[in-house]
């Protein structure tokens, strides 16, 4: 077992200052004083322990204090018999420094999962977080919705609140208002309220079907008050996100004379002016998606001016430091929003992570951004295990409080995941790179045969579920036999000692990414890979994914989320070579 007493500090985020004292422990027990000095930033805090004056606390604010706890608490936690003399003096680079669960594509997380993920959140000092929603939220009058998803009450978001703010933690309300509207749209009482219900273009992807609220009917206004005055009083932030992203069935239905009169974007803000107003009135400030307005710069002035822009963007090449300058340009607080890259992969897309990250929190220092908020997206059932999610939030963490320093793995393994090995972080990392090679060279033909990057998914899952934006997958078999090695390798190496739930959503995971190389080959190569073979290993993925769900998450939206593992079945039954 290693003796992590042996090690320097492992702390997470990384203090901006950390300076070794000579002389003798102190006793891990010792009491702490606190004391108050004005000259530190707002949450800036000074931390001294030697043998002499004990444990001090030197800090501007309670949420200084609170912070300087914390990194006394992760030493505590290595050192559980005396503590190292040292000093620390440490404050974040962003002021805002955010979490959004995606909790509105089947997986709900139970409130005791909340809870916790909210005392994690916190002791790797982030204050703010927000949950996703389109439909998971238990509106009174509108119980057609959210039936059978088992979403959060209003009593539940209330006390997630409550013990939000008590960790110094923003919880803000979340409503998409305009956009990502399906769930209610395709029930009858609110089908006439959609743009559309034919065919439009989402982004070079066929799509039809209702999408967004139609901006030209009062009555969106109406549904759209109704919602934010339900869920606005259950936080006590003064915050709401209200949505209004991809709204690319836009002019595809009803508004299109209107758009055609007015033009797309005075349509468009003309609606987006309507609901923030209307979240004003309820005595919250609206916070909105900003790909709409950064699509056309000159529009970005358009918005209005106390909301905050949320500029997202999840591959390397996200244009933040143009955003970002945009933004800054017109006077406006905004955030940084790159993402976990959990979804639509399985394993996560590390390279590519870490890429966009690192653009994100650039372009937020260099623009002067209130801050950035790392997204976490559900697609496809929400089937991505939750450490995947975990490693990218503490690396987001250590970016936006000591962009400075690097992420110290043996630090996530420790305080993130319980490790004592100090291994596993740094392994999740590596596996999600096990399929990076095929990610290069799996993207969309342009001009000249060349083929880009692939986006937005790993090449495991696009594999197994193709987002229909005429991806070029590997059509030979041996790029898929080289992932596969790097799989089995990975599987070896896993590390040992680990908590039961961490190593049962790990070794799940293993099994997803095995199946889908296994299922390529098969599809590749004829007499590779039998039915005998594929079959039982989807089945035994279907069990445990239904099992290991029911731990965190609510049973509401899990034979939603089976549905994909079970839309596979016909090609575990046909594994001739794809002609």
């Amino acid at each position: 077992m290693t003796d992590l007493t042996t090690f320097p500090p492992l702390l997470l985020p990384t203090p901006r200052s950390l300076e070794r004292l000579p002389g003798a422990r102190t006793p891990t027990d010792a009491p702490t004083r606190l004391d108050a000095d004005r000259s530190l930033p707002p949450e800036g805090y000074r931390l001294h322990i030697d043998t002499s004056r004990g444990v001090v606390v030197n800090s501007a604010t309670p949420a200084g204090c609170a912070h300087a706890q914390r990194t006394l608490a992760q030493l505590r936690t290595q050192y559980p018999d005396t503590l190292p003399p040292l000093r620390i003096e440490d404050a974040p680079a962003l002021t805002t420094r955010g979490v959004m669960l995606d909790i509105s594509r089947s997986r709900v997380p139970t409130m005791d999962s909340l809870l916790s993920q909210t005392d994690l959140f916190a002791s790797l000092k982030l204050n703010h977080l927000q949950l996703y929603v389109e439909h998971a939220f238990a509106y009174h009058g509108h119980e057609q919705v959210w039936q059978g998803a088992d979403p959060i009450t209003p009593d539940e978001l209330t006390r997630l609140d409550a013990h939000a703010a008590s960790l110094g933690v923003d919880l803000a309300a979340n409503q998409n208002c305009f956009g990502h509207m399906a769930r209610w749209l395709n029930l009858p009482r609110y089908a006439p309220l959609a743009e559309t219900h034919d065919g439009f273009d989402f982004y070079g992807i066929p799509r039809r079907g209702p999408f967004s609220l139609c901006p030209t009917d009062p009555a969106s206004l109406e549904l759209t008050r109704d919602l934010l005055s339900q869920q606005i009083p259950c936080v006590s932030s003064g915050l709401v996100n209200i949505g209004c992203d991809e709204t690319a069935d836009l002019g595809a239905g009803r508004s299109r004379d209107a758009i055609a009169q007015h033009g797309r974007t005075r349509v468009y803000m003309d609606y987006v002016a309507s609901v923030c107003e209307i979240a004003r009135s309820l005595g919250a400030r609206p916070m909105l998606w900003g790909d709409i307005a950064l699509s056309e710069p000159d529009a970005v002035g358009e918005l209005p001016q106390d909301a905050i822009a949320l500029a997202w963007g999840y591959e390397p090449d996200s244009p933040f430091d143009d955003w970002g300058r945009t933004l800054a340009a017109s006077g406006r607080d905004w955030l940084a929003c790159p993402g976990t890259s959990s979804w639509r992969s399985f394993t996560g897309r590390t390279t590519q992570r870490r890429q966009n990250l690192d653009q994100a929190v650039h372009a937020a220092i260099e623009h002067a951004a209130q801050g950035m908020l790392m997204t976490d997206w559900g697609d496809l059932g929400h089937r991505q295990q939750s450490p995947i999610a975990l490693l990218a939030i503490a690396e987001g963490a250590q970016a936006t409080w000591n962009p400075g320093a690097p992420v110290d793995p043996r630090a996530v393994s420790l305080h993130v995941f319980s490790d004592p090995s100090l291994r596993v972080a740094d392994w999740i990392a590596q596996l999600g790179d096990a399929d990076n090679n095929l990610r290069d060279r799996s993207g969309v033909r342009v001009a000249g045969g060349h083929v880009l990057p692939l986006r937005n998914a790993s090449a495991l899952f696009e594999h197994l579920h193709p987002s229909g934006a005429r991806t070029h997958l590997p059509i030979h078999a041996e790029p898929w036999r080289d992932v596969l090695d790097r799989i089995e390798a990975l599987s070896r190496s896993r590390p040992s000692g680990l908590t039961a739930p961490l190593a049962d959503r790990l070794g799940h995971t293993l099994n997803i990414a095995r199946f889908s190389a296994l299922l390529a080959i098969g599809e590749r190569e004829s007499g590779a890979i039998t039915t005998r073979d594929l079959e039982p290993a989807l089945e035994a993925i279907i069990r445990e994914h239904q099992r290991l769900w029911l731990t965190d998450s609510r049973p509401g939206g899990l034979t939603e989320s089976v549905e994909f593992f079970e839309s596979l079945r016909p090609r575990t039954r046909s594994t001739a070579p794809a002609r």
